[in-house]
């Protein structure tokens, strides 16, 4: 492979900045091999390779994007040698799994100092500015991406820091290659190399012009002077949202929101961009999310109601929804039963249908109104 591998890790916003810069690549003329189920694994980034190896063994496309867990990411940087890695944040994740920030940190930084050719990362965050520093001394070239200060200032809070402050103070956006300079809606101006471009998201948020500057910042850095800035806005506005992330799925003629959540960041900012007013909400989430106390620090204001609650957390849920006095129609532990109440309620006056829910809610509702295929967003 000409370019080699690429690592796309971090806490939240792998699968769709992994997605991004698969289409910017592409859009360049590029043949690119990557994981589109969001398997990030080493058995599902096995399952992939497998299934698109021919009989002699090597993977023909010019370059490998790989969405890559955190935990299995050394791992598979001895198997598959990164030539570049690209690092999204650190925050505070699946507790269960992770425990805390600065071990996710330590081995985020395990596999980014295995990385060959480059090192991108968020220069927002402080403990990636730390790890970079910590790897100044490796062959890897060093770059990053940033977001003005106002837009930060403004935004979810999750995205104005890293967990751990007391760490280095962030880049200077002008060190920083690609910078978000501006959001409108479901569109973003970047700043590439000093030159503004205008792209097109997936769906609204501070967090997905966020994951754009990222996966810019390392076509950026793959592609050098060839890096076109109209490749770039062809290849950002041809990407659907990736299943689950604010995909828009069709359901008996009437569209319906679905939005998953994993860690207290990704819902936060999922909240802090729900439309003013949401008319109809269904929340599900189940055994994927072991401890849920976690949603007693989250900021449910934007939300007054719950239509249909529903998965084996259900009451859980009901109980800390209670507490911020929201109100809840119907909580149904069972899937289906709450999908039938759901779909039956009339058409909203204002907005869509909008589900919030875990992973493996998010996989199980999707089967469930019929959409079948592995990844909304692959090609």
């Amino acid at each position: 492979m000409p370019l080699g591998v690429v690592f796309v890790s971090g806490s939240n916003g792998k699968s769709t900045t992994t997605h991004m810069l698969t289409r910017i690549l592409r859009a360049h003329g590029l043949s690119v091999f990557s994981n589109p189920t969001g398997a990030n694994l080493p058995q599902g980034i096995a399952s992939a390779m497998l299934a698109s190896i021919p009989l002699n063994g090597r993977l023909p496309q010019d370059v490998a994007v790989l969405e890559v867990d955190e935990a299995f990411g050394p791992r598979l940087a001895t198997a598959l040698a990164p030539h570049s890695v690209l690092l999204l944040n650190v925050q505070v994740d699946q507790l269960n799994r992770f425990y805390e920030p600065a071990r996710v940190a330590e081995m985020l930084e395990e596999f980014a100092g295995k990385a060959t050719k480059h090192l991108v990362i968020n220069a927002d965050d402080h403990n990636l500015v730390e790890l970079a520093s910590r790897l100044s001394a490796t062959g890897a070239a060093h770059s990053s991406f940033a977001t003005v200060p106002e837009l930060l200032r403004d935004g979810p809070a999750w995205l104005s820091r890293g967990d751990n402050p007391a760490l280095a103070a962030p880049l200077r956006n002008s060190e920083a290659s690609v910078v978000v300079t501006s959001l409108d809606g479901r569109f973003a101006e970047l700043t590439v190399g000093g030159d503004p471009v205008r792209v097109a998201l997936p769906a609204r948020g501070l967090h997905y012009a966020v994951d754009a500057a990222a996966a810019v910042a390392m076509a950026l850095a793959l592609l050098g002077d060839e890096l076109v800035a109209a490749s770039v806005a062809q290849g950002l506005a041809s990407m659907n949202a990736v299943y689950g992330r604010g995909e828009v799925l069709s359901v008996n003629g009437e569209d319906i929101e679905l939005i998953t959540m994993k860690n207290p960041p990704s819902l936060q900012v999922n909240l802090d961009y729900l439309e003013p007013i949401v008319e109809q909400v269904f929340v599900a989430v189940d055994e994927g999310t072991p401890d849920p106390s976690w949603i007693y620090g989250s900021d449910l204001s934007r939300l007054d109601h719950v239509d249909v609650l529903t998965g084996s957390k259900s009451w859980q849920l009901a109980t800390r929804f209670a507490y911020s006095q929201i109100e809840i129609g119907t909580v149904e532990p069972d899937l289906t039963r709450a999908l039938a109440r759901f779909l039956a309620l009339p058409k909203p006056r204002r907005g869509v249908k909008t589900m919030i829910v875990n992973y493996e809610q998010m996989m199980l509702v999707r089967k469930q109104l019929g959409y079948l295929d592995l990844e909304a967003g692959a090609v």
